[in-house]
């Protein structure tokens, strides 16, 4: 697999090491920081099997760990985001599934610094130019941000470890 084709095959790649985004392999899935960073800290858990195309494919114990790594993650972004932006509001978690196929779940930062006729609305309404442009591309910039997010991911990792 090319490196330039990642995004064709995010799961494929993660497993094989050439997906950039991937901040953590979890228990079920991959970590990983979004393509887009109009709000900062936007992740998503990809399961790690692409044949699962929804949370109820998985059997009930799979299911719960995938939660489990679901709430780690979202955690991390928040304990992140609220270290580096003392705007940071809270984050929104969303299961959704129409463009993609395979299990995943986004977890989006929401800031008080958002524009009035936006903060209390799903981020799917943000326009245009925030999905498509340069300007809020995953880049160099953010390599804090994942850093921090990777850092509270491995804390949290660590609390929950057995003794």
């Amino acid at each position: 697999m090319a490196e330039s084709d990642w995004r064709l095959d995010r799961i494929g790649s993660a497993h094989h090491g050439l997906n950039p985004t991937v901040l953590r392999r979890l228990d079920t899935g991959f970590a990983v920081i979004g393509d887009r960073q109009f709000l900062p800290g936007y992740s998503v858990l990809l399961t790690d099997d692409p044949a699962v195309t929804r949370l109820s494919d998985l059997p009930r114990p799979r299911r719960a760990a995938y939660l489990c790594d679901l709430e780690r993650l979202a955690e991390a972004v928040e304990r992140a985001c609220a270290r580096l932006d003392p705007a940071f509001r809270r984050v929104n978690i969303e299961i959704l599934g129409n463009t993609d196929p395979y299990l995943h779940a986004h977890i989006w930062p929401r800031y008080d610094w958002e524009p009035d006729d936006r903060v209390r609305l799903p981020v799917w309404l943000y326009e245009e130019e925030c999905w498509r442009g340069e300007r809020h591309a995953l880049a160099p910039r953010h390599d804090a941000l994942r850093a921090a997010i990777g850092e509270e991911l491995d804390r949290l990792g660590a609390a929950r470890a057995p003794a």
